[in-house]
């Protein structure tokens, strides 16, 4: 007598099939599709949760820029003056202060500006 695990075996389709659910003519419908449509959505997903982490730090650093050439200074330089004084706030909170709170950027700037500049004037005086 053949054994065919039919309970099981019907249980892992149908959950393929519900998992599939919103997906467009046969890739919801009909098992063989709906599995390569499901694999693929996965490697995508995968894929994009990298991707995204990639993608916002990009967009962090886009604003930081901008708001720091507004008010004198490049990112770099920023940044620079930025870890001279001891300042621990990440990109993500940079960029949001960027954004919606410009006093709170300006003092940043403003601390970085000082600490550049004491930074600079440690380097030109003789040992």
């Amino acid at each position: 007598m053949r054994v065919t695990n039919a309970p099981a075996s019907r249980k892992r389709r149908k959950r393929m099939i519900q998992a599939a659910k919103g997906f467009r003519m046969r890739r919801s419908k009909l098992y063989r599709y709906a599995s390569d449509a499901l694999d693929h959505g996965r490697q995508y997903a995968y894929r994009d949760r990298r991707t995204r982490k990639r993608n916002f730090r990009q967009l962090w650093q886009i604003r930081i820029n901008a708001a720091a050439r507004a008010a004198g200074l490049t990112y770099n330089r920023f940044l620079e003056g930025l870890k001279a004084a001891g300042c621990a706030l990440n990109r993500k909170i940079l960029a949001d202060l960027a954004a919606q709170d410009t006093a709170a950027f300006a003092e940043l700037v403003k601390l970085s500006k000082d600490a550049l500049q004491a930074k600079q004037a440690r380097s030109v005086q003789p040992a």
